[in-house]
């Protein structure tokens, strides 16, 4: 029988700039009695990517331009915080009272371009954490890392809460990548009665990231990485970065 387990690596202290973060999960790995086996997927929270990277903004620095001043009063939110979001975005998709959905600049069709104040040092909101700038190149990074440090090269999936349309609540999604085929297209296979699938395209990375955030969870849990034990993609498909994931403007049908 198949299994698939999952696990959050416990005690992971708080993630400052510069850190060495594979260093650190595999310390608290080995603190916990456990090793990297071939074949694991490390799912690691964004936000400790971000800090380690020192992808953070203290909103005190912030130079806010007229174009900021007049979207805030849109949105309604800190016109700093909006000079930071604008900064890290390369269009505005939706903007209204309450709500602010940019294309980041890697990509990602996201609420604030990922900008957030929650679970970032100091507690009293003036520092904000962006995305990592190569959500995929800091996967790959830490992938290396990982694979220096015990023999053993396990894909690394990052992820971050996006909300979606026409759904309440948000999800775990995936948006950096290294070690695994982030989508598979299925176009072509049969289903148990012999139908053949002409458009079904499953994305295993986000399916992935979601549900090693039921375990992270959103708060105060601080358990920013979880491994994943036991699942196999399929082994005709080669890696690719989770920015294949990314749906091309023209397809787009909510733009």
């Amino acid at each position: 029988m198949e299994t698939t387990t999952l696990f959050a690596i416990p005690q992971m202290p708080l993630i400052q700039p510069g850190d060495d973060l594979a260093a650190v999960i595999v310390d608290r790995l080995h603190a916990a009695g456990e090793r990297l086996q071939p074949g694991d997927i490390l799912v690691i929270a964004q936000k400790v990517v971000s800090k380690a990277e020192g992808r953070l903004v203290r909103l005190s620095e912030v130079q806010v331009t007229d174009e900021a001043r007049a979207l805030a009063a849109v949105v309604d939110k800190d016109p700093r915080v909006v000079q930071v979001i604008l900064d890290d975005s390369r269009d505005v998709i939706r903007s209204r009272r309450g709500l602010l959905v940019v294309e980041q600049k890697a990509g990602w069709i996201c609420a604030n371009a990922g900008v957030d104040r929650s679970n970032v040092a100091g507690g009293d909101g003036e520092v904000v954490a962006l995305l990592p700038e190569d959500p995929d190149g800091s996967a790959a990074r830490i992938r290396q890392r990982l694979a220096e440090l015990t023999g053993v090269a396990p894909a690394v999936l990052i992820n971050d809460s996006h909300g979606r349309p026409w759904r309440l609540g948000t999800v775990g999604v995936c948006i950096g990548c290294a070690g695994l085929p982030p989508l598979w297209n299925q176009r072509g296979l049969h289903d148990l009665f012999g139908y053949e699938l002409v458009s079904s395209e499953e994305c295993i990375a986000d399916e992935l990231a979601a549900a090693a955030s039921l375990l992270m969870g959103q708060s105060s849990e601080g358990r920013p990485v979880v491994i994943i034990r036991g699942y196999r993609p399929p082994s005709h498909l080669p890696p690719a970065p989770a920015r294949n994931i990314q749906r091309p403007a023209q397809m787009d049908a909510f733009r």
